[in-house]
């Protein structure tokens, strides 16, 4: 069974550009993984809304724990917390 996320990135004050390149870096390597970004979308994040919202799609828990251990994206924290101020996951399922 796939599962499937909404996550939703808020970013530190002046930083939304740096989150969307961290977020370019990392996201590249969802494939590897066997996931799937199915959408990305960007707000202005005014009004305490999110700046990135993404929504993946993972063949399984294993999977989406492989990427998430992927010693190139933690390899990237610094820039992570640099940049991201919150991040939100949502499991949903699609209708």
């Amino acid at each position: 069974m796939k599962l499937t996320f909404y996550v939703l990135l808020w970013s530190h004050p002046g930083m939304n550009d740096t989150l969307s390149a961290y977020e370019d870096a990392v996201l590249a390597l969802v494939g590897e993984h066997g996931g799937t970004v199915l959408q990305r979308a960007r707000s202005d994040g005014e009004e305490n809304r999110p700046v990135e919202i993404q929504l993946y799609e993972w063949p399984s828990e294993a999977a989406m724990d492989a990427y998430m251990s992927d010693p190139r994206r933690t390899a990237l924290a610094a820039e992570r917390d640099r940049s991201v101020a919150r991040t939100e996951i949502i499991r949903v399922q699609l209708l």
